[in-house]
């Protein structure tokens, strides 16, 4: 097959798109659910890649500072009428390992998925965000080097940057950001 000059890449919300479907079925829904359909007409719109978003394991840690964050949950609320606390299910970069999370249909649903979209002539591509990660990811207790670490006076200065790690003595670390914001909570 020929690769195309300007390949063209369709950036997907997996769980946004699991979500629809799950109220389509009535039930929750996995990658095993999309339809070869949509598939399809995502080829005949003239894709190349498809970037499926969020589908890595999350941890609780992630979900309760989304349920809990006063400012996102207003957000939440302005945005869906009828939020229910199960529509928060935490950031999908707030990663916990990087394998499928269950909900979705764990690592065989993305093997099956994968294999379908190579028959419809995609490519898959999927995210690793190396400058952040879940609160609860293994590698701040086990590996806290990996991190930007801070100091005290780091957290008294920039509470809103920098976090102290619970379970581990005086480890404090940034928060995850873009440089035009402040840290996210759910992110180190």
């Amino acid at each position: 097959m020929k690769q195309p000059r300007y390949p063209s890449l369709y950036q997907i919300n997996t769980r946004v798109w699991l979500t629809a479907l799950s109220h389509e079925h009535g039930r929750k829904a996995t990658l095993d659910d999309i339809p070869d359909k949509a598939l399809q007409q995502l080829k005949e719109l003239g894709f190349d890649w498809l970037w499926f978003l969020s589908v890595w394991c999350t941890g609780e840690l992630g979900k309760k500072i989304s349920r809990e964050n006063p400012g996102w949950r207003h957000d939440f609320e302005n945005t869906l009428s009828d939020l229910h606390e199960e529509d928060i299910a935490g950031s999908g970069f707030a990663i916990a390992g990087y394998h499928v999370h269950p909900d979705l249909g764990g690592d065989g649903a993305l093997k099956r998925l994968h294999t379908r979209l190579r028959k419809h002539g995609f490519k898959l591509m999927l995210d690793f965000v190396p400058n952040h990660m879940g609160p609860d990811h293994p590698w701040v207790i086990d590996h806290p080097a990996y991190f930007v670490s801070g100091t005290v006076n780091d957290l008294e200065k920039e509470p809103l940057n920098y976090t102290r790690v619970k379970d581990a003595d005086d480890l404090i670390l940034a928060y995850g950001r873009d440089p035009y914001f402040s840290g996210w909570p759910d992110t180190v």
